[in-house]
């Protein structure tokens, strides 16, 4: 269904070849959601410093090393694997923030700006583990 340049251009998002998971639309907005998870985790009180702090710069850092991963794997089964990983790791975040939202350390808007970024990660992974799927089907 896809060929070879196909899923390249789609993966970089436009017309160059993918050399590195670091040309990868996924793992740009991804890194960007790593930075503001960092950010706004400064402010957390000091007693979640080891608990929800940790989890959720944990969770977050978890998406783009699984993209990473699962690019630099050969087949198209493992690297749909390791991107249905950044997928868990990126639901795990979402939960994680709804938790810190309810307990106060967020802001409505800052908790949206995140929750935006996240909807935005969430849809590239997807669309290339689905990619992936496909042509590992034809």
């Amino acid at each position: 269904m896809y060929n070879k340049l196909d899923m390249q251009n789609y993966e970089a998002g436009g017309d160059k070849k993918i050399k590195s998971f670091t040309d990868l639309n996924a793992h740009k907005e991804a890194h960007k959601l790593v930075l503001l998870i960092y950010k706004i985790t400064k402010e957390f009180p000091k007693e979640e410093r080891f608990c929800l702090v940790d989890q959720l710069r944990r969770a977050a850092v978890s998406i783009t090393s699984n993209i990473a991963e699962g690019f630099s794997r050969n087949t198209n089964k493992d690297k749909c694997q390791f991107y249905a990983l950044a997928l868990g790791s990126l639901s795990e975040l979402q939960s994680q923030l709804l938790i810190a939202r309810d307990l106060g350390y967020l802001t409505n808007q800052t908790f949206n700006q995140i929750a935006k970024q996240s909807i935005i990660v969430r849809k590239l992974i997807s669309g290339l583990k689905r990619i992936k799927y496909q042509n590992e089907k034809t």
